[in-house]
């Protein structure tokens, strides 16, 4: 298996970053302290470019690749987030860059994708094996740049663990824990290697859509699990069908556990985000938030930070959920 990153990998990749991602403050509501008993921390990766955290790992990746490989193209496969991160992040560059999508993903994150240049690639999230369709770009030379389980995606995600820990700090306030939405699980061992670093004490939790929750089943399991078909969820940035080689391994160290939400929890969560934090936020997004009412992390007198990580959503959508949740 590829060796993991460190906390040096993730000091270089903030130093790539340096100057071209927002730093995201920490925010909080009143309201939402009193409501949970504790003080809360938000961390708004939807103000960040591109609408979430992907950029982050997506123009490490890219950073890291040689001259050579940068002009032979980069290839990916996402729903939408990562898509955007690699897109943007591939024009910058100038490179040529292919982007199997899912064809139900969001028409919004669709049209953003093709906006920035890259070529998209339709293809069915429910019989399409996701590396064959991108197989042919490969063949040709074109680099692939996976969405989670890559050390220099893991370690440009965990710039925001970086962040998060320094401002916690200037703050005066010493983190309980901290709560990340989780799909492969990229996110969540970035952001566990930065904060593990700077307070081993803090536990970190991972937060899935019911029925998606593969990173907690096998933490559970003490091995990789992946999900039963047949499910959907309104979800989409957070649907993958099990956790990577790579961010597994890390999160089996670092994690406290995983908790799973509901789309109803994760909708009310969303319309939460938005009467007190005056924020949109999509429903993956927002599950880290869903999951501070399910009763899982002990909140009572405790300082607790909660990763917002994207707000990709068009406003068609946003209103369906919110008229509904």
């Amino acid at each position: 298996m590829t060796t993991p990153p460190g906390i040096a990998d993730i000091h270089t990749a903030a130093a790539r970053l340096s100057g071209l991602i927002v730093e995201t403050p920490l925010i909080e509501s009143q309201e939402l302290n009193k409501r949970f008993g504790a003080r809360i921390l938000f961390k708004p990766e939807t103000l960040q470019r591109t609408g979430s955290f992907k950029f982050r790992g997506a123009y490490n990746k890219l950073s890291s690749l040689s001259e050579d490989e940068r002009s032979r193209g980069v290839v990916a496969f996402s729903s939408g987030n990562h898509a955007q991160g690699v897109a943007a992040s591939a024009a910058m560059f100038g490179v040529k860059a292919v982007i199997a999508m899912p064809a139900d993903a969001p028409a919004m994150k669709i049209a953003n994708v093709r906006k920035m240049g890259a070529d998209v690639v339709p293809f069915d999230r429910f019989r399409d094996d996701r590396m064959t369709v991108i197989r042919p770009y490969m063949e040709r030379g074109m680099v692939l740049v996976p969405p989670f389980d890559d050390p220099a995606i893991i370690a440009g995600q965990g710039t925001i663990g970086l962040e998060l820990m320094r401002q916690a700090k200037a703050l005066g306030v010493s983190l309980d824990a901290v709560v990340v939405p989780c799909g492969g699980g990229g996110l969540t061992s970035g952001i566990s290697i930065a904060v593990k670093d700077a307070s081993p004490d803090t536990a970190v939790w991972a937060v899935e859509p019911e029925h998606f929750d593969d990173t907690r089943r096998s933490l559970a399991a003490g091995a990789r699990v992946s999900n039963e078909p047949g499910h959907d969820s309104i979800c989409d940035a957070l649907l993958t069908a099990e956790p990577g080689l790579i961010t597994f391994e890390i999160n089996r160290r670092n994690l406290a556990g995983g908790i799973a939400v509901s789309d109803q929890a994760a909708a009310q969560a969303m319309r939460d985000a938005m009467a007190y934090l005056k924020l949109v936020v999509e429903p993956g997004g927002c599950v880290a938030l869903a999951a501070l009412s399910s009763g899982e992390i002990e909140l009572s007198g405790k300082c607790v930070a909660v990763v917002l990580s994207g707000g990709n959503v068009d406003f068609g959508t946003y209103s369906e959920i919110m008229a509904a949740a």
